[in-house]
């Protein structure tokens, strides 16, 4: 377990941990470690994916030798679901940014020997997809009987796993694969039952100290011995043998000079309502703005909100909207209410089609319309959508418009893909050419990522799956993803959702300024509420030396009694 929180460092070393297990494999002459990297929803696989490779680019540029893969056997064909056999454009595209050169053994684009990035993966998928889904059915493909085929699994966020499917990866991991979880335990744990995350590092110890032969054999790296951790806490974690298995990050890293999140976020972690408030009443945190009994974001930061998504709806080049998209997101803690999600996307939309920027509906009940912000609600294999996707609504160039029944996407240059029935892959077009700067006349396209840098993929609005508007969306929605700027609105009153873990969420997705708008009271109720949830798990690791509790004996059932002469008040009860 790797456990910190943002920008602590976890993806940087788990960057460099992959490659040192390569260099082990070709120092040892060994076949190299077939790699999986997972995540439970797509967004958080993506930007797993992202981060890693700018993690290994920026280990190659610090003098890091990779080895050369003509040393090495390949990975097996039958890891090909993470693993690529070519470099993939981003992780090309990664090195370059990064200032570096291709090795002299590296495959060209028409075919070669293979290159270094073999032995790497190439992305990251769900947890469901490396798992196998069965359709209608809660099983997988793979399971004990069937174990995934990697010598290392790394799933990040996995604090959002809920714990039958946590069951059923542990149960698909083969003898001898290395699973490695990344995760924030102080976060909000998974929509769905359990706890586990923090089920697990609860038996893991606190992640402050290395077994005794690990810290012998890096005396000479550590230079002095290291702090021994108290007998009681050693006996009570290694009865689980987890102990000496976790490692937990402190320092932040990746924090900007104008951003001073940190303090805020110590104080929320640790449920310190006063030392919150104070920081925040301060104005002494650079880039964090507390609207003090604010109820409507849409009044406080109205200009600069709208400004943004006046921006999208003019949009031209659906890459550069996708990534712009990503650069400021309203939060909310509640779904429905005036300060829920879908009460605040509703009226959105509505200043957005009143101020005229461009926010046309199609018709006068239609939904959809140019600069509509989506969030993909279900996982769509066939579609290759999942839930927390995030797309935008563009008009492509002028063309042929499909119909409403019609499934079959257009390109960003007005021509109609491939038709298909809906809900099938064939429903989307891919697209990495920049568009024009005339304005676009055709029709409108739900525009999502696409596999590689800079490019997209179009779908009829008609075929998506279930979806919903993303210009504001509820913290749970957002975890796993990050934003330059975060407006977070607190409801007017408390509410069982609201926890120190729901806050810390919020705060957290914030890379550059954070706008928090509530009440006193409520941050308070709050700040003292924990999300803790009991699901047994913790016990069952930790004290696998311990007798459980003994069972009491059942009590007999009482004699039946005689009916009373009278009906008795209460009885049905």
């Amino acid at each position: 377990m790797v456990t910190g929180g943002p920008g602590t460092g976890k993806t940087t070393t788990i960057a460099r941990l992959l490659l040192l297990r390569i260099a082990q494999a070709r120092a040892s002459s060994t076949p190299a470690p077939r790699i999986a990297l997972a995540a439970p929803t797509g967004r958080a696989a993506e930007r797993m994916a992202e981060s890693l490779r700018a993690a290994i680019a920026r280990a190659i540029a610090d003098g890091i030798q990779l080895p050369a893969a003509g040393s090495l056997p390949a990975p097996s064909a039958s890891a090909g679901l993470i693993t690529s056999t070519h470099p993939t454009n981003a992780a090309a595209s990664a090195s370059t940014g990064a200032g570096l050169e291709l090795p002299p053994h590296a495959a060209s684009e028409q075919g070669g020997p293979p290159c270094w990035e073999v032995l790497l993966p190439s992305g990251a998928s769900t947890l469901h997809r490396l798992l196998g889904v069965i359709p209608d059915s809660p099983h997988f493909h793979h399971n004990a009987d069937n174990p995934l085929p990697f010598d290392l699994i790394v799933v990040d966020e996995a604090s959002m796993v809920d714990l039958p499917l946590m069951c059923k990866l542990v149960d698909a991991v083969a003898d001898g694969t290395q699973l490695i979880l990344l995760g924030d335990a102080d976060q909000l744990p998974s929509v769905e039952a359990g706890d586990v995350l923090a089920a697990i590092l609860q038996a893991a110890g606190p992640g402050d100290a290395l077994q005794p032969e690990d810290a012998q054999a890096m005396q000479s790296l550590l230079g002095s011995a290291p702090v021994e951790r108290p007998p009681a806490v050693t006996s009570a974690t290694r009865s689980g043998g987890l102990d000496g298995h976790r490692v937990h990050l402190l320092r932040g890293y990746r924090q900007a000079q104008d951003f001073a999140l940190a303090p805020l976020a110590d104080a929320i972690r640790a449920g310190d309502a006063d030392t919150a408030l104070a920081l925040l009443r301060s104005g002494e945190l650079p880039g964090v703005h507390f609207h003090e009994d604010g109820e409507d974001p849409l009044a406080l930061g109205r200009d600069a909100l709208l400004a943004h998504w006046r921006a999208l709806a003019n949009a031209q080049d659906p890459a550069a909207a996708l990534r712009d998209a990503g650069r400021l997101r309203l939060l909310t803690a509640v779904r429905a209410g005036p300060q829920g999600a879908r009460g605040l996307n509703a009226r959105i939309e509505q200043l957005l089609a009143d101020t005229g920027s461009g926010a046309r509906r199609l018709g006068g009940a239609s939904p959809w319309f140019q600069g509509r912000l989506l969030l993909i609600t279900e996982n769509s294999y066939r579609h290759g959508l999942f839930n927390g996707d995030v797309g935008i609504c563009l008009r492509s160039d002028a063309g042929p418009s499909p119909g409403q029944g019609d499934a079959s996407a257009v390109t960003a240059r007005g021509h109609a893909a491939p038709s298909s029935r809906p809900g099938h892959a064939g429903d989307s077009a891919r697209h990495d050419a920049p568009a024009t700067d005339r304005p676009a006349q055709g029709p409108l396209v739900a525009w999502f990522e696409g596999d590689g840098d800079g490019q997209v993929r179009g779908f009829h609005p008609a075929a998506l799956p279930a979806h919903e508007s993303a210009f504001a969306m509820t913290v749970h929605k957002a975890q796993g993803s990050e934003f330059d700027e975060v407006w977070l609105q607190l409801p007017t009153r408390d509410a069982r959702v609201l926890s120190r873990e729901l806050l810390y969420t919020g705060i957290t997705r914030a890379r550059r300024a954070l706008h928090l708008a509530g009440s006193e009271a409520v941050m308070r109720a709050a700040l003292a509420r924990h999300a803790a949830r009991i699901s047994g798990l913790a016990w069952r690791l930790g004290a696998k030396d311990d007798k459980p509790p003994p069972v009491p004996a059942p009590t007999p059932a009482p004699l039946p009694q005689p009916p009373p002469s009278a009906p008795v008040q209460g009885a049905l009860f």
